[in-house]
């Protein structure tokens, strides 16, 4: 089967712009192919304002979502490849979807943690991690 999840984010943008709310996508910036302003990424992530007010010519299609805006004043055409799009969510509730792995898809570039990670890991009581993590701020 085809991958869900182009057809995920177009139904949750929707959905979110039909409720009068601000669509924002979580972007992982390491996957090849990605095209977005590097000056506001953090943790190899950007959030991104897909909303029809910040962006102009939105396309979601099976492959990528694209769309041009400015960015500290100057235009920028964004281009997101599907495996890229980390979650979808409402900027006022929070509402919205966090995407995993679909079966199918490539794998991360890292691959397995080592063997040494997964032992101080198991061993940490606070559950910190070095990888950074998706925080949804409201």
């Amino acid at each position: 089967m085809k991958p869900s999840r182009p057809y995920l984010v177009r139904a949750l943008n929707d959905w979110i712009l039909d409720n009068g709310m601000t669509p924002y996508i979580v972007v992982d910036v390491g996957i090849q192919g990605v095209q977005v302003p590097h000056d506001f990424v953090t943790n190899g992530q950007i959030v991104l304002n897909v909303s029809p007010s910040a962006v102009r010519g939105l396309m979601i299609e099976n492959e990528a979502l694209e769309f041009n805006a400015r960015f500290g004043g100057v235009p920028m055409q964004v281009y997101v490849p599907m495996p890229a799009i980390m979650a979808i969510y409402a900027k006022e509730n929070g509402q919205g979807m966090v995407f995993g792995a679909e079966p199918g898809a490539p794998e991360p570039p890292n691959g397995p943690e080592p063997k040494s990670e997964q032992k101080s890991k198991a061993g940490s009581e606070k559950g910190k991690s070095d990888k950074p993590s998706l925080k949804l701020v409201k």
